[in-house]
């Protein structure tokens, strides 16, 4: 894989993977545990899986970028984007752990 290739997989790979991993909790929470727009669960059944399947191409790119050698910058950063992405989904898990314990 060239440096080109790497940096695209990097510049594509991070928004795709943090921006859909930003965005779950707060689709979660007003789209289905308290629904705050009209059809709101039927409106989580489109999105969801869309954030989903954004999040796991991002996360397929970063991944890539991150192994290939020679190491360098791009592979720092792409393992620093993961990084983020990873606090991102433990709070989120966390917060959503803490959402079932109350219902």
């Amino acid at each position: 894989m060239t440096f080109h290739e790497r940096e695209r997989a990097f510049f594509v790979g991070a928004p795709l993977a943090i921006v859909p991993a930003l965005c779950l909790l707060p689709a979660i929470m007003f789209l289905l545990v308290a629904p705050v727009v009209a059809h709101g669960p039927q409106l989580a059944i489109a999105i969801l899986p869309a954030l989903a399947l954004a999040g796991s191409i991002g996360l397929w790119k970063l991944a890539i970028s991150a192994v290939q050698r020679p190491f360098g910058i791009l592979n720092a950063l792409s393992v620093g984007a993961l990084m983020v992405v990873l606090i991102i989904a433990t709070y989120t898990g966390l917060f959503l752990a803490f959402i079932a314990i109350k219902l």
